[in-house]
């Protein structure tokens, strides 16, 4: 089975060197410049887990010119595009596509490009980034990868790489409704990166002003009913560990994106906040705390545009 990750950086480098490092056939897609890093230093992880160091097989998108069997997807939601533009060479009549990016709205895009029956539903739970000099840096001990099929059908590649996934090391479980458990990560996360990003702080200190518990609860019943609303309900369990973790007084917890703001880059506010505003327009509901956050960050885009 050859596995294609596209890209080296925080996620794709950090599970595909796992999957490297127990014994999977794994070749980067990257940029020259990353390439040329990569060939000199090798892939670098520092993690609690354990550091990891790699050789990685690296190639560029104008060398790709063979099929691969997975190809696994773990770029920004901006970024999308020149990503199916960059592994379509890859994508043969058995090949699967994995994507690990946050949101739903993605599903569709890929579905329409390649056909939904070459793509896997996938969740990423990691805390993770890119150090300047190229080492990736694992921020804490979570490093979660659930993987499922969208449709009833069994993806050849489906069993060999749950088996592979689960000897790698990573905490990895085979999920027989993905796309549920992707929306119940969208509604965490946009709760979280709508609150944190807003108020430009973390879940302890939101907790600790005067509307904070307000906005963070009444954001996440928003995303919750929405979920409902397309079809795919929280369990009462999963709200009540969300609400919690959310609401946690002195909690360090931040979104990744609120990092992003902070230095000025690109977010992923429209994939996640804006459909989920898209949605709850769609079907009615109101949805004022999220379309807030939302209108927050779409401020901060247009400015950072415009500097």
């Amino acid at each position: 089975m050859r596995i294609l990750v596209l890209g080296a950086g925080g996620t794709g480098g950090y599970f595909g060197a796992k999957i490297h490092i127990a014994g999977g056939d794994v070749t980067f897609l990257v940029r020259p410049a990353r390439e040329a890093q990569l060939r000199e230093s090798g892939l670098k992880v520092s993690s609690p887990l354990g550091d990891m160091l790699i050789i990685p097989k690296v190639i560029t998108k104008d060398e790709l010119k063979s099929h691969f069997d997975v190809v696994m997807l773990s770029c920004k939601a901006y970024d999308l595009d020149s990503a199916m533009e960059s592994i379509a060479p890859a994508v043969g009549e058995q090949s699967v596509i994995l994507p690990l990016l946050n949101g739903v709205k993605h599903l569709d895009t890929l579905a329409a490009r390649f056909g939904k029956e070459r793509i896997l539903g996938g969740v990423a739970m990691i805390s993770i980034m890119l150090a300047p000099g190229g080492e990736i840096k694992h921020l804490n001990q979570m490093h979660r990868l659930i993987c499922g099929s969208l449709s009833t059908s069994l993806l050849k590649w489906l069993q060999p790489i749950a088996q592979l996934l689960s000897s790698s090391g990573i905490d990895f479980s085979l999920s027989d409704n993905i796309e549920q458990t992707m929306w119940d990560k969208i509604v965490f996360l946009t709760t979280l990166a709508g609150s944190t990003c807003t108020l430009r702080a973390s879940i302890g200190d939101i907790m600790s002003t005067v509307a904070g518990e307000s906005f963070i609860t009444g954001m996440l019943d928003e995303c919750a009913g929405i979920a409902e609303a397309s079809g795919h309900p929280l369990a009462e369990s999963q709200i009540a560990t969300f609400r919690k973790l959310l609401t946690e007084r002195g909690s360090p917890l931040t979104a990744s994106m609120l990092r992003d703001v902070e230095r000025g880059g690109h977010t992923e506010a429209d994939h996640i906040l804006g459909d989920m505003v898209d949605r709850a327009r769609q079907i009615g509901i109101s949805a004022p705390w999220l379309s807030l956050a939302y209108s927050h960050l779409q401020a901060y885009e247009i400015r950072r545009m415009a500097a």
